[in-house]
């Protein structure tokens, strides 16, 4: 092997010493160089595959061995690049991804912080609404704040605390008239649809206007709810400020088996 290439030579052509053809008696002709033939005999040289005349060689071009590449030439093949320009498409890849991944967490936060956020219930005075360790999604962004909605707020101790709202500012809310109900503007509320079962509206008496920019509270579970009732004896006789509500708590979802919204009452719908 030569040169990385196999060696296809010419066989030596026979030439006889005698052979005299051609040539005329008398005196010895001058003497003349041979012609020199265009495509020598010599063994050294190792002619090309694809163009040599012998019959008996027929190379296979599969198995033709792929030229060497000088240092510095770019690879065959269709590989990306793995020089300077390759890197940086790389480079470019990982930060787009850790861009990604920290836009995800700014828009994970951004929501919690000003639009949704969740709460557990750690008590039974929203029973039978909400039970213990039930899970509800809580909406920052719900507008103003009505009659009827279950709302998670500061509390009165500084505790989150959630519970429906009876009145809001400008209301009179009453307790009890003649049937034991509670009302507000002098309308009763017909509560048993989301009363705690066999529970009474109020075991206390109470007559409260609510101030402006303020509500009153109370919790599903009359009996078991420490709500604007016990607090009648402070300065706002005690209602809650509207802009201590954190938000309305719109589904509740978990457990599974208990998966829901928290609609208004029909009992509320013939307020004004």
């Amino acid at each position: 092997m030569s040169g990385g290439r196999v060696l296809c030579p010419y066989p030596p052509m026979n030439r006889s010493d005698d052979d005299t053809s051609g040539v005329t008696s008398g005196p010895p002709p001058a003497t003349v160089a041979p012609a020199v033939p265009d495509t020598p005999d010599s063994p050294d040289i190792s002619p090309d595959p694809d163009t040599s005349p012998h019959p008996d060689i027929s190379p296979d071009p599969a198995a033709r061995p792929e030229p060497e590449h000088a240092a510095g030439d770019d690879p065959p093949g269709d590989e990306p690049p793995s020089g300077p320009a390759g890197g940086g498409r790389a480079s470019v890849r990982r930060w787009e991804s850790v861009l990604l991944v920290i836009g995800g967490v700014v828009a994970a936060l951004l929501i919690r912080t000003f639009v949704l956020d969740t709460f557990f219930i750690p008590s039974e005075s929203m029973e039978r609404t909400l039970m213990i360790d039930d899970r509800v999604v809580v909406n920052r962004l719900s507008g103003g704040i009505d009659r009827g909605e279950v709302v998670v707020f500061d509390g009165w101790d500084g505790e989150t605390t959630i519970k429906r709202v009876i009145g809001v500012g400008g209301d009179r809310v009453t307790c009890c008239d003649e049937a034991g109900r509670v009302a507000v503007n002098g309308v009763p509320l017909l509560e048993e649809a989301y009363l705690y079962r066999d529970d009474v509206p109020s075991q206390e008496r109470f007559d409260v206007v609510v101030p402006k920019g303020r509500l009153w509270l109370m919790g599903d579970h009359r009996a078991a709810s420490q709500d604007s009732r016990a607090y009648r004896d402070d300065e706002f006789h005690g209602t809650v400020p509207v802009r201590d509500v954190i938000g309305r708590a719109v589904v509740r979802y978990w457990p599974f088996s208990r998966v829901g919204t928290l609609p208004v009452p029909g009992a509320f719908d013939g307020l004004r």
